[in-house]
Parts: C-alpha cells; structure tokens; sequence
C-alpha cells in the first residue's frame, strides 16, 4: 500500500473538534482577545455550538488576529534587537541583522484591525447600548435597575450586547438568571434591532420580541401582549433562543421548553436585550460561558441528525443513473487514489472491490474501476514525484518532474518556485533538527572515576574497564564536535541557497511575500518556536505535493482536481450559501460530519 495517502489539504481543515469540556462549554486557552469580551476575554465557544463551521471560522479568523498582534510585537523576536516598538517607525523597510548572518528586509507594522467580515458572538451587555437607568457589572454580564431611577408604567430601562446574533449560527441561545425580581418584577428578556428604543422593555416595540416576568405573557413588535407562560420571579433561569432555520422563537424557564413564542422572522438583524422597570431588580445573563440550564445541546443535535437523515436518504440517480449510491462513491474513490497517484493502494482498492463481489456473487461482467497502461506508468511516476516531496527531498523530485514532464516547470514558474522555497524550509529544518542534542553530559571527571561511582564504595551501576571509559569519554567529545562541525556547515549551504534563491526571482514581484515569509524564519534561534514554525510542520509537504500534481494533470490535458475532491467542494460551496441566510447548512459541518 502507498505512504502518506491524504486528502488533498485544499478541502479545508477541520475548524472545531468534537470534543467538549465536562462543564458542556468550550475555551481556547492561551487565547487572549484584544476586544471587549467578558471576563479575561478568551475566545468561548458554547457547548451548542461546537460543530458549527462558522463559529469554526470565527475561531480561526481570531487566531489569526492574535497571531498577527504576536508577530508585530516589538518581543516577537528573542534577541535580535530588529524590531522596535517606537510606534514612529511603524510601516518602515528596515534590513534587520540576524545572529545566522543574513539580512534581510522586514516590515514593521501595526497589529490588523479586524476585518474578517464575520459578526462576533454576543459575549456581554455594551456600555455604550444601555439606558441610564441601568448598570452593568465589571464582568459585562451582571445589569441591574440603577436605585432611585423614576420611569412610567409605560417606560423601562433596556440594554443590548456588544455583537448582534449571527444568522450564520442556525440557532442561538443564551439565558438569564433572576438574582431579583425587584419591586414589581417588571423585566423582559428577548432581541430586538440596533435601533429599537432602551426606554421600552423588549417586544414593546417595533423590531423588538420579548417575553415579560410580570404577567407572563409575550409581546411582538407592540405594547399589546399575548398569553404565552407562567410569570417568572427571583431565582428562576430564563432562556431565549432563536431558530433562523425554521424563522421561530422559544422561550425556556428552568430547563423545561415552554414552547415556540414567535414564528415568520425573516430578515431580521437583533440582538440579545433584557430591559426592567422594578427597583432593585437584577440579573446576570450567560451567553454559553458556563453550561445551560436547558440542555439546548441535546435540542441541537436533534435538529443535526434530522439534518444528516434528510442527506443520506437523497437518491443521486440523477448524478449516475447506471450505478446505485454505494457503486458510484466506490467509483469516486478509485478514481481519487489514481488521480493523486497512489497506484498501489488504487489496485488493492479494486482487488477488494472484485473479491467483495464474488463473495456476494455478485454480477461481475460490469467492469470495476481499473487503470489502464498508460495511466498506470504515468500514475507510478506521479507518485514518485510525489513520494520524494513527502519525504523532504525536493531536488528528486524536480530530477524526476524534468525528467519524465520536462515542460511543466518551465511552463509553471510559480510551481517551481514554490518547490525551490520549500527546499529552503527542509534546509531550515534539517538546520533546527540539529538542535535537539542529548541530554547535557556530565564534564569528563578528573579524579578517575566514573559519574556513578559514590564516595563509600557502592556504585549505581557496573563500571567496565577504565579505558574503555576513557574511550567512550573521547568519542562523546568528538560526536558533539562534529555536531557542531556540520550545524554549521549546513547553516552555511542554507544562507548560500536562500542567497541563489532570491537572486535568481529578484525581478519577479509576486514572490516578495513568500521570501518575507520564509526567511523570517533566521530571526529566531530555534524556528520552530517561530510564528511561522507551520511551515515547518511536515504536513506543509502535502499542498506542495498537490499543486505540483495538478499541473502535470493539466499538462496531460486532465483536470487538475480528482471527481471526489470537486465533489466536495461544491458540496462545501452549497452549504456555504445555505449558511448565510441561516438555513440547515449552518448545523452542517461537511469535513467533521461526514470525512471523519
């Protein structure tokens, strides 16, 4: 069977794992926001939504953010002395010395705003969205009524969170905690818009939904209520949530469901708001920092398996209609291992395929998925090319382009030029392996004896014949001057191949931003500690791999993608738009759904 069989890198990388913490809510340690969020400002996912591929991208997108924040630090950089944090020499070229004797030159910049174009979590109630009346604690999560605020009956004191809901989510929930009901227990709790009225309890007015604790009952867009549920008083845990799939509202008390409260929200932009008009009233809301009350988890992923029932009930006669589902993806599998070049394990696929056919005895006539002479040598040889990249050596691997597919790289310099950068990376690598000597060694004794040995006769351990010690001691000594001897050669052959590189593509542009990033790489006395210690990673092999895979596919005049991967891609693209409008594509997690 073929080494190294992966999925092409370019279907995406998973955004969120399955696995959630006891207290049914997830944290990114070791992330700190740089934003207005609650508490210590860590990035939190809720326990429900933890499959979700947007709040994975939003994951994602903040890393990048403190990445990026990290690497424009004045200390990003250990020891170099480059970078300054003179705000004055923001934005300047510099040619930074490195303690590998290269220059090079960097930019100094300040961190990124944010414009990933995804709306945030709500993470707490917004100083700057409440009214006077109200006061929000330290945390962002506690509001209470201000003592001594005179209102009318007809009058309240509302607030909103720093984010609106996201549609892309499908489904949001947060709840809230009476502490105190206050004088008469006015309070209401639900969304409203960015421009609705916070001198109105929540559902008074028009944008606005809420449900009352006073008389129970919910009110839509207007001053008129409806008979919806019980009251709700000190103590109690009251839920809001909201279904963009089905365009419904619900509303829960204690964990118990107390059913749909608003139907056909179409199109609308809201936000978390409670509002109270009740002396000493108090609450503290909890956007999924901390476990639920109502298990909205096990309402989610209800919702998640009906959402795979209806998928894998769909026919695809349409797609294939000579092969029924489980003939056609065996068929996009076979075609997927002889595309990307796996010969061996494409044959023991179709072996298997035969044998699982003649043991069900099976109508074999209808041919299996083969490959024919000429795919197979030019599968074989793709897979060498592919063979060599995977295992670091990336001199064979253009030998071999240029000897079986000489016109390629000449046709596709930037293909080239990636496999040239991508030697350096193996050269830096090689470099930083070097690095990791054993355990420091005891200095050689001078009084004869060995390490071991203890001051009344006893010894940890058997000595052997004291010259052959001496001649152990010895050969250590030279094994780590030899280290030494070729680290630096090595170091060396890499400033002088990074030095060829950039001379060789100094007129071309395009490739100015992979030489910043590479050879940022000797700021640092061990790269792999280095904001770009991923290109390090031996999983950066894989795309390289594939890029150069597809542009000999299309110099053969084939398409540059396997069946299987354009498959997903476009399934990934629809769930994509269905996502947006905050339909069934936002439960759906393609990669962690259904490739795992």
């Amino acid at each position: 069977m073929d080494d190294n069989v992966n999925f092409p890198g370019s279907w995406g990388k998973a955004s969120l794992g399955d696995d959630s913490s006891q207290y049914g809510f997830r944290r990114f340690y070791g992330v700190t926001s740089h934003g207005d969020g609650a508490n210590s400002g860590e990035f939190f996912v809720p326990s429900y939504l933890r499959h979700s591929k947007y709040v994975g991208r939003l994951h994602q997108a903040h890393e990048a953010k403190v990445a990026a924040q990290r690497e424009a630090s004045p200390t990003a950089a250990k020891g170099n002395g480059a970078l300054s944090s003179r705000s004055s020499n923001a934005s300047l070229p510099k040619l930074a010395p490195s303690h590998r004797g290269m220059t090079y030159e960097v930019i100094e910049h300040q961190p990124p705003d944010d414009n990933s174009g995804l709306t945030p979590l709500p993470s707490r109630w917004a100083e700057a969205d409440k009214n006077q009346a109200m006061e929000i604690g330290s945390d962002g999560l506690e509001v209470h009524f201000v003592s001594g605020s005179k209102l009318h009956d007809h009058e309240a004191a509302a607030t909103r969170t720093d984010h609106p809901i996201p549609v892309q989510a499908g489904i949001y929930y947060y709840e809230a905690t009476i502490n105190s009901k206050g004088k008469n227990g006015m309070i209401g709790i639900g969304f409203s818009g960015p421009k609705v009225s916070l001198e109105k309890l929540p559902g008074w007015e028009p944008e606005s939904w809420g449900w009352h604790g006073d008389d129970g009952n919910t009110f839509c867009c207007q001053m008129t209520g409806k008979r919806y549920g019980p009251t709700f008083t000190t103590g109690d845990v009251v839920g809001c949530g909201i279904n963009f799939m089905t365009g419904s509202a619900f509303f829960t008390k204690n964990g118990v469901h107390q059913g749909n409260a608003f139907r056909d929200l179409k199109d609308i932009n809201v936000y978390p708001s409670v509002g109270m008009n009740s002396p000493h009233a108090q609450l503290t809301v909890n956007f999924g920092q901390r476990p639920f009350v109502f298990d909205i988890d096990d309402m989610i992923k209800r919702e998640r398996e009906a959402i795979s029932d209806a998928v894998i009930s769909t026919s695809i006669a349409n797609l294939h209609s000579h092969l029924d589902d489980n003939s056609f993806v065996k068929e996009l599998v076979a075609q997927f291992f002889g595309h990307d070049g796996f010969v061996e394990t494409a044959k023991a696929f179709t072996d298997e395929l035969r044998a699982e056919s003649r043991a069900l005895e099976l109508d074999t006539d209808e041919s299996q998925p083969t490959l024919s002479m000429e795919e197979d040598l030019d599968a074989t040889n793709r897979q060498h090319i592919r063979a060599a990249i995977m295992d670091g050596d990336i001199d064979k691997a253009i030998k071999r382009t240029h000897a079986y597919y000489p016109q390629v790289l000449r046709d596709q310099s930037h293909v080239y030029f990636r496999l040239r950068c991508q030697k350096f990376v193996e050269m830096i690598r090689q470099t930083a392996e070097l690095l990791e000597l054993p355990p420091a060694k005891a200095t050689k004794p001078s009084n004869g004896h060995a390490p071991g040995h203890m001051d009344d006769g006893q010894t940890e351990m058997e000595v052997d014949d004291p010259k052959n010690e001496a001649e152990d001691w010895d050969k250590m000594e030279m094994e780590e001057s030899d280290l030494s001897v070729k680290y630096t050669e090595l170091l060396e052959e890499t400033i002088q191949y990074g030095q060829e590189l950039k001379q060789e593509f100094q007129n071309d542009s395009s490739t100015e931003a992979a030489f910043k990033e590479i050879f940022s790489l000797f700021m640092y006395e061990d790269p792999r500690k280095s904001p770009q210690a991923h290109l390090l990673d031996r999983a950066s092999r894989v795309p390289v791999a594939e890029e150069l895979n597809s542009a000999i596919l299309v110099s053969l005049g084939k398409s540059s993608s396997a069946a299987l991967e354009i498959l997903y891609q476009q399934t990934e693209a629809l769930v994509d738009i269905l996502t947006e409008e905050g339909g069934a594509g936002a439960l759906i997690n393609v990669r962690n759904d259904f490739l795992r």
